[in-house]
């Protein structure tokens, strides 16, 4: 099943104008020959040496964009009599041949297109890319830089794969478990190469990273799917959750605990905001850690379908219990009096909680992301979904069959948070890992340094 994104509704990848001919074949199609009178042809021919040629210009530019330079560049010209390939079909052998060209970060190119010169002199926005293997998702995001720290989605794939299914119990990725990852990573892979991406980092977590099996199953990804994914530690993770919901956290605010529940692991991030104020949130982290437990692992260990108050109560002591062995918890305790101190939740749970809240009938990002909830509003949702059964659970819109049976993990996961750091006020975040790497692939390219007024340099 995949998540609604957003996003999912923009043109599909790869489609461009500039791909298309115009109406009536060939801009090279040759005039129809116009009858003489004899001894009319030198006296003609003088005549047009004489005066200047004048072509209109605008039909220069559109023969230009229609790829005649392009193919001269590429040293794949047509051959005479027969029309440029356009479209995917054009594409479709420069992506098997650079598929295995797909690369983590850095400033080179993510693959190089034949058409990719035109897009740039087209003036198109440079496309950063960041996708996400976690415990439970699949996540893809394409963007375009806007205004300093903002950019644009230009395309978004979600899908619930539960890659770590299993995994608390057997130590390993089980084989139906990787299928699902790999054919979800095949349509990444498809649309990334269906655009121009200047810069891209593709991530996996928890599961790969404590599977025994992870390195082989992303050697498996690599070939099937020509994606090389890099396990990042638990730090980066803290660290690229932060990045990407600098935007939520008002200027007024001087303390903030940052929260991502996954699937197989949870980031807790302590923030200090009462001194000098950095760009990067990030730079502001003053303690984290990563607690070896996700709304997927909780619910294998205690049983997800059936969950009573008290099973509910035996999952957050257990939680409470991680989170007591994080030795620098109170390093921020002395901002937490006051309205200046706060939540900020980027989970499933917590998006699945704010949806539930506010009736949602369809799950709605615009809505949620950001959204505030007080204690009472928190409190009723929690107790709400533990009076809900397992089919309940299933027929909400916000929840579904996919995570029904994680959804109280999560909340486990929440209370047990807000229990250690209590606040009046909890902020909802639906963005989270590669909105973070979208932020940090766009700064450190100084794509926002320059004058967008007039559009990218070229």
């Amino acid at each position: 099943m995949e998540d609604p994104e957003p996003g999912a509704r923009a043109p599909e990848a790869g489609a461009s104008r500039g791909d298309r001919l115009p109406r009536g074949g060939s801009a090279n199609r040759p005039a129809n020959p116009r009858k003489r009178a004899p001894g009319h042809r030198s006296a003609e021919r003088q005549s047009k040496a004489d005066a200047p040629q004048q072509v209109p210009k605008g039909k220069k530019r559109r023969k230009r964009k229609r790829g005649r330079k392009v193919f001269a560049r590429d040293g794949a010209a047509p051959q005479a009599g027969q029309a440029p390939a356009t479209g995917r079909a054009a594409q479709a052998p420069a992506a098997r041949r650079t598929a295995s060209e797909i690369v983590n970060g850095g400033s080179s190119p993510l693959i190089r297109r034949p058409d990719a010169s035109r897009r740039n002199d087209a003036g198109e926005s440079p496309i950063f890319a960041a996708l996400d293997l976690g415990t439970n998702n699949c996540r893809l995001l394409m963007a375009v830089p806007g205004r300093p720290g903002q950019f644009r989605v230009v395309d978004a794939f979600s899908r619930i794969v539960r890659l770590g299914e299993g995994l608390s119990s057997s130590g390993r990725l089980s084989r139906p478990a990787m299928d699902r990852a790999v054919e979800a990573l095949k349509i990444c892979g498809d649309k990334l190469r269906n655009r121009s991406v200047k810069r891209a980092r593709l991530i996996a977590t928890e599961a790969c990273r404590s599977a025994e099996n992870g390195a082989e199953f992303l050697d498996r990804v690599e070939a099937e799917a020509g994606l090389k994914l890099e396990i990042i530690d638990r730090q980066t993770e803290a660290r690229l959750a932060v990045s990407g919901c600098g935007s939520l956290i008002d200027r007024d605010t001087n303390g903030v605990v940052l929260f991502d529940i996954g699937g197989g692991s949870s980031e807790i991030a302590l923030i200090d905001l009462s001194g000098k104020r950095s760009p990067r949130l990030a730079n502001h982290i003053v303690s984290w850690t990563s607690l070896p437990v996700g709304v997927v692992s909780l619910a294998e260990r205690f049983g997800g379908r059936h969950v009573t108050p008290d099973i509910f109560s035996a999952m957050v002591d257990d939680v409470a219990g991680l989170i007591a062995g994080f030795q620098e918890r109170d390093r921020i305790n002395h901002l937490m009096d006051g309205a200046r101190f706060h939540l900020l939740g980027t989970s499933g749970t917590v998006t699945t909680l704010a949806g539930v809240h506010l009736g949602l009938e369809r799950y709605d990002r615009r809505r949620v992301d950001g959204l505030w909830m007080d204690n009472a509003s928190v409190d009723g949702m929690i107790e709400k979904l533990l009076g809900w059964d397992f089919h309940a659970r299933v027929a909400n819109a916000c929840i579904g069959a996919d995570r029904a049976d994680l959804v109280l993990a999560g909340c486990a996961i929440l209370e047990a948070i807000r229990r250690v750091w209590p606040s009046e006020r909890l902020r909802v975040a639906d963005r989270g890992l590669r909105e973070g790497i979208l932020s940090e692939l766009m700064a450190d390219d100084g794509v926002w340094r320059r004058n967008w007024r007039n559009g990218p340099r070229q």
